[in-house]
């Protein structure tokens, strides 16, 4: 069910036929950028849902403050 010889050199022919020898240069480039800023999207997409979430804060007392309060220490 692949693509043979025949098949691959007939769709490159069509395509010189179609688009002319100076336009695929420019195809290609085309090609290769898309398929660059594919890559770069789905590994950013994947780096987004691997990412640790943080801690939310939810407004309580900053732990210097409670550490200074322990029982048994005396007010100056």
């Amino acid at each position: 069910m692949g693509l043979g010889t025949g098949e691959i050199i007939l769709i490159f022919l069509v395509v010189m036929v179609v688009f002319g020898a100076s336009k695929l240069p420019q195809l290609g480039d085309g090609l290769g950028r898309a398929i660059k800023n594919f890559k770069r999207a789905v590994t950013s997409a994947n780096e987004i849902e691997v990412a640790p979430k943080k801690p939310e804060i939810d407004g309580s007392a900053p732990a210097e403050k409670a550490e200074s309060a322990k029982p048994g220490d005396k007010a100056s």
